[in-house]
């Protein structure tokens, strides 16, 4: 098995074991295994010749995934600006490697009716301190929701998950009824995310010095 086979099934162990761990309760154990998932996932986007800004955005989540794992709103707060840096990551890849989707415009149109509902409905339950924050976050995430889908289904996938997944997270902000180990679904749907995002990005990426030998060989057949 290849090393970046055993990379990405070492990334999917410590998700299943981390889930398992939200499931038991068991709040050590997830404290320990959480930061280990985005740390794996480097690693094997590393090995795959993933971009530079890949590694940044990865970087920024996982330094989010550490600053959340503190109940305290000025880490809360950090969490979501290094999560932010990550989307603009995200955004410039998307913008880079991705193309016009049909029905980008439809989508689109979704993913504003989206965000307006979702920030008008938590608006008045959100502490005053997160207000702003938790709707320039919303702003920020839905275009990287949205712009993912410029690297096809699985990207646009992993878009949407990581929605869901911030989307649960501020109902708790503001005090709404939680689903059942709404921490699992939170969790399930992150890494699930952030692994169809880094995919993506590695499925539709020209492939390492592809563009040299296009160059070069536009080169050889320009007449001198």
């Amino acid at each position: 098995m290849s090393l970046p086979r055993v990379l990405r099934t070492a990334f999917f162990a410590v998700c299943a074991a981390d889930l398992v761990a939200l499931l038991a309760g068991a709040d050590l154990a997830h404290t320990v295994l959480k930061p280990l998932l985005i740390p794996v996932l480097l690693a094997y986007v590393v090995m795959r010749g993933g971009p530079r800004l890949l590694w940044g955005a990865l970087l920024c989540g996982w330094a989010g995934d550490v600053l959340l794992l503190f109940d305290q709103d000025a880490a809360f707060l950090a969490g979501m600006g290094c999560f932010a840096a990550g989307h603009v990551c995200y955004l410039v890849l998307f913008r880079r490697y991705g193309q016009p989707r049909a029905r980008g415009s439809l989508l689109g149109i979704v993913y504003f009716v989206v965000l307006t509902n979702t920030v008008a409905a938590l608006w008045t339950d959100l502490p005053a301190g997160m207000r702003v924050p938790v709707a320039a976050y919303s702003v920020l995430l839905t275009a990287m929701a949205f712009g993912a889908s410029r690297l096809g289904r699985t990207a646009g996938v992993g878009g949407a998950l990581f929605l869901l997944s911030d989307s649960l997270i501020a109902l708790g902000v503001a005090d709404w009824p939680a689903l059942p180990q709404a921490d699992f679904w939170i969790m399930l749907t992150y890494v699930a995310a952030q692994f169809l995002l880094a995919q993506g990005v590695l499925e539709e990426r020209p492939a390492p010095g592809a563009a040299y030998r296009e160059e070069s060989a536009a080169t050889r057949r320009t007449p001198h």
